[in-house]
């Protein structure tokens, strides 16, 4: 391995793999380079001469082996001449950065999750710091993630992103509304907030959480019409945040808060800091605190102590509080963390049953939920047009993890437009709709 020179780049290719946070990066890093006149893009396919920019994901196994594989992809590109040059960054480079330069000598450069700007010293010779925080969106324009903060203190047993990401590290209130600025005038309209653990948010700069306090001066801002909340952390829950949700009518009634497990037993085994009874009266509150709310939540499945049991006990809360939203994960050990020293004896199909059981229960409950909203109006945020059919989102759903609304006579529309839709029938995780005034 040697490390790249800095001469400017012809062209760079940011291939973003992993979650929304690693997505953010890569707007700041192509932000740094086209800022500075060098041509970035963000393609799955490789192109002559191109330097390509993997930025890793190295959450769970099935991500680790995807930015292993992407890695190899560029590498052989490089050797055939395809491309020019190829740097590693991101999770993944961050933890293993010594392994993977021993297994992939064509890599040009590693680097960690928290050193876009050293890749952008790499690729552009006279690196201007006045650019510091200029961003350019890998999605549709009209929505975009805003890291609040940086790492997690949290000691969850099975998560090695604290290994990853380090400490937690809130920005300031003053420099997201900034952020939350430039980024409405360049036409965003929601913002989605983002971090490892965004309910902790600035208690390490100000002394006491400041979430509530941050989307209120979010509101402020002119141009954004939407906020939304994603990653709330069940344990120490700031109850302040509630009342914002409630009055605020930019806020979103949602909220993405993963749960991982309901049992006493499990939330103890992964070390979860919130008992069963009062991760249960924290749901309850929230949907009593901010009526009609959707919430989504994250389970785990096939952690060490999980028996027949506690899986059980998972999918009958999960029946009885019925989530409007609900992803799963099979647990993979992970080193460094407290999980990885104790025994994984569940086999890998039992993982994967219990998986595909609450989708299947959640599968039942979108669609029951769904049906509800038959015949009722909804103001929808457009996403795409394909054809005659216009896919959109409630304030109830967040892009690519949640339902849309398909609007079938919606050709006349363009994304980022507003709308008023009326339902027309349900789908298990969709919505149809018709506009109302076409």
């Amino acid at each position: 391995m040697h490390q790249t020179q800095p001469n400017k780049a012809k062209r760079v290719n940011v291939v973003t793999l992993g979650c929304s946070k690693n997505q953010v990066d890569s707007e700041y890093l192509m932000g740094q380079l086209i800022f500075n006149g060098v041509d970035a893009i963000s393609e799955a396919k490789f192109q002559p001469n191109d330097v390509v920019v993997v930025n890793t994901c190295g959450f769970i196994e099935s991500a680790k082996q995807e930015s292993i594989n992407t890695i190899l992809e560029a590498v052989d590109a490089k050797k055939s001449g395809k491309i020019e040059k190829v740097i590693v960054t991101g999770c993944l480079s961050h933890r293993y950065r010594e392994e993977l330069a021993a297994e992939i000598p064509g890599v040009d450069a590693f680097y960690g999750s928290d050193e876009y700007q050293k890749v952008a010293k790499t690729l552009i010779p006279d690196y201007k710091k006045e650019l510091i925080g200029q961003r350019v969106l890998n999605n549709p324009s009209h929505f975009a993630y805003l890291k609040i903060s940086e790492g997690c203190d949290r000691p969850c047993s099975f998560c090695a992103i604290p290994i990853m990401r380090g400490k937690h590290k809130s920005k300031s209130i003053k420099e997201l509304v900034i952020e939350a600025q430039k980024l409405a005038e360049l036409g965003v309209k929601e913002l989605i907030l983002i971090a490892q653990d965004s309910t902790f948010y600035g208690l390490d700069i100000y002394g006491e959480r400041k979430l509530a306090d941050l989307c209120t001066a979010l509101c402020q801002v002119n141009g954004i019409e939407w906020i939304r909340l994603h990653y709330a952390y069940p344990s120490q829950f700031p109850a302040k945040l509630l009342d914002v949700m409630s009055k605020e009518p930019k806020m979103c009634k949602y909220l993405d808060i993963p749960i991982q497990h309901s049992s006493e037993k499990m939330l103890k085994y992964m070390r979860r800091g919130i008992s069963a009874h009062r991760l249960e009266s924290l749901l309850y509150q929230i949907r009593e605190k901010v009526p009609n709310i959707a919430i989504r939540t994250t389970v785990m499945v096939g952690h060490p102590g999980e028996n027949q049991k506690e899986f059980e006990h998972l999918l009958d809360f999960i029946k009885k509080f019925k989530f409007d939203r609900l992803g799963v994960f099979e647990y993979s050990p992970e080193e460094g963390t407290h999980s990885f020293t104790l025994n994984d004896d569940i086999p890998n199909e039992t993982k994967k049953k219990r998986a595909s059981l609450i989708m299947e229960e959640q599968q039942t409950i979108s669609l029951e939920l769904n049906s509800k909203k038959i015949n009722k109006q909804f103001k929808v945020l457009v996403d795409r047009i394909e054809g005659n059919t216009a896919y959109a989102r409630t304030e109830f759903d967040s892009p690519e993890v949640d339902n849309e609304v398909i609007i079938q006579n919606g050709s006349h529309l363009h994304a980022g437009d507003f709308k008023l839709v009326k339902v027309t029938d349900a789908l298990e995780f969709d919505l149809i709709a018709n506009c109302n005034n076409p």
